[in-house]
């Protein structure tokens, strides 16, 4: 049998959750956790008479989203029925936007692990309203929770440009960074924020013939974890089914299926839906949107620098590897105090380290942000001074950031307190070193022997001096006077 190549195809659809303080359409406020069914009113519960209101500020959020997605902006666009019956669905509808979005034709840059970028074209972003929520844990029946209907929703449609799982996840992890910095969303994923819908496919040439298996689309990916995974599965998933029955161009249709997260495995939910069978239609209580330069131009002056260029820029201009980056611009707060350290004096290098190593450490373990630590960017700054100049070692370094950390004193007053200022007077240092020579006289015949016990012997020597010192002398002006002495 002829090899088989197949290349693999994955367009997302991400819904994000915006920030907003109240529902899409109505006044109803946004409260995850609160009583089921407590944040409701006629208007998203879809009873007669009611008139939906639009929320500005989503629109504005979305607006936002979709210029730093690159995307063009509309300058007219209008609200749709998008019409289909669930139990958490009351109005039998949902307020969507169907062909005239708000943005549409941007991209999204994500890195590769072999250090280049790769361009994500972005179909759309739409907004429209979110359904409520079914639960299945009562018992031998269901039940509805409508506090979420009406929730605003931006949707966030790509190209298959993504050729596996990886790349899927890494663009997923970026747009939550972007969306973060922006300010439009939490985009927090155990509350619902941002959930994933891959659409996934296999190019397949054999023999000199293509095939393509049907698209399948995963639905309500609430994690990074899940959504890589259940595209891992259905490469294999559908790749096993094409060498079964060979799946030609022309069948199949579109499917939809979930994700098992026990087993580890998609299940088939059923055949996807066109877009007629919605019965899409001008909604008629809702006058379209024009976003006129002015108004663009207001919204246009939010924008911040992106995590992406933030990567760039600190890996050209401070010279930090590609981990120490991915730390310090996971958030934009940890990106600003990093920022505000650098403007106070503190050395990039020397921050950077103080900063990913000790202070991410003991973040992790207080459950906090680096910004929470309490420790100001001017103390940080005047920290990673000391250290650059050798007045403290770097490993005192982090036991003063802790000792920061828990007390609120600041570097110079815990490091005289704490006796870890490193010595460096010539004088006193050379005197020691002369005592330590006297003492140790078998370590400096090592030493003038030569070979590998020269080495093992200065080693020694050192050791010797800084213990003389309790760990307070300047390795580097010690190790000179050491070497001086031995010669």
């Amino acid at each position: 049998m002829a090899k088989v190549d197949y290349k693999v195809l994955v367009g997302l659809e991400i819904h994000v959750q915006l920030y907003t303080r109240t529902k899409m359409f109505c006044g109803c406020e946004l409260a995850f956790g609160a009583e089921p069914n407590s944040r409701v009113c006629p208007v998203c519960l879809g009873m007669p008479g009611s008139l939906p209101v639009m929320n500005k500020q989503a629109v504005e959020f979305s607006i936002l989203a979709g210029l730093a997605l690159n995307c063009q902006i509309a300058d007219f666009t209008k609200w749709d029925r998008k019409g289909y019956y669930y139990p958490d669905l009351p109005k039998n509808y949902q307020i969507s936007q169907y062909d005239l979005p708000l943005a549409l034709n941007g991209y999204i840059e994500i890195p590769l692990k072999d250090g280049s970028f790769k361009r994500i074209r972005i179909t759309r972003a739409h907004l429209e309203e979110d359904a409520g929520k079914n639960l299945h844990t009562a018992g031998n029946f269901s039940q509805v929770d409508l506090n979420r209907a009406g929730t605003p929703l931006l949707e966030i449609v790509t190209e298959p440009d993504m050729n596996s799982a990886a790349e899927v996840r890494t663009l997923a992890e970026e747009l939550q960074r972007i969306v973060r910095y922006l300010g439009v969303s939490e985009a927090d994923m155990q509350k619902g924020h941002m959930r994933f819908e891959p659409n996934i496919n296999l190019i397949i040439e054999e023999n000199g013939k293509q095939f393509r298996t049907p698209i399948v689309e995963v639905k309500n990916l609430n994690s990074f974890r899940a959504l890589e995974n259940s595209i891992n599965y259905e490469i294999v998933r559908q790749s096993d089914q094409f060498e079964n029955s060979r799946i030609e161009l022309e069948m199949g249709n579109k499917s939809t299926r979930g994700w098992d997260d026990a087993k580890e495995v998609t299940v088939l939910q059923r055949e996807k839906e066109e877009a007629h069978d919605y019965r899409y239609f001008p909604d008629p209580d809702l006058v379209p949107v024009r976003v006129n330069e002015q108004w663009l131009n207001e919204i246009k002056s939010r924008l911040c620098e992106l995590p992406f260029s933030k990567r760039i820029r600190y890996t050209t201009e401070y010279g930090l590897s590609n981990y120490d980056v991915g730390v310090l611009t996971a958030e934009r707060a940890t990106a600003n105090f990093f920022e505000a350290t650098i403007a106070a004096g503190g050395e990039p290098k020397r921050v950077c380290n103080i900063l990913t190593q000790i202070g991410l450490k003991l973040a992790n373990a207080r459950g906090c942000a680096i910004t929470e630590l309490g420790p100001k960017a001017a103390d940080i700054a005047q920290l990673a001074q000391m250290a650059q100049t050798s007045e403290i070692s770097a490993t005192a370094a982090n036991t003063i950031l802790e000792e920061m950390v828990n007390t609120g004193k600041g570097p110079r007053e815990l490091a005289e307190q704490l006796n870890l200022i490193q010595k460096s007077d010539a004088g006193e240092l050379e005197a020691i070193v002369d005592e330590v020579l006297k003492n140790n006289s078998q370590a400096v015949a090592d030493f003038k022997e030569g070979g590998k016990k020269s080495g093992k012997a200065r080693g020694f020597l050192l050791g010797q001096v800084m213990q003389k010192t309790k760990g307070t002398a300047n390795p580097k002006i010690a190790g000179e006077i050491l070497d001086k002495k031995l010669a």
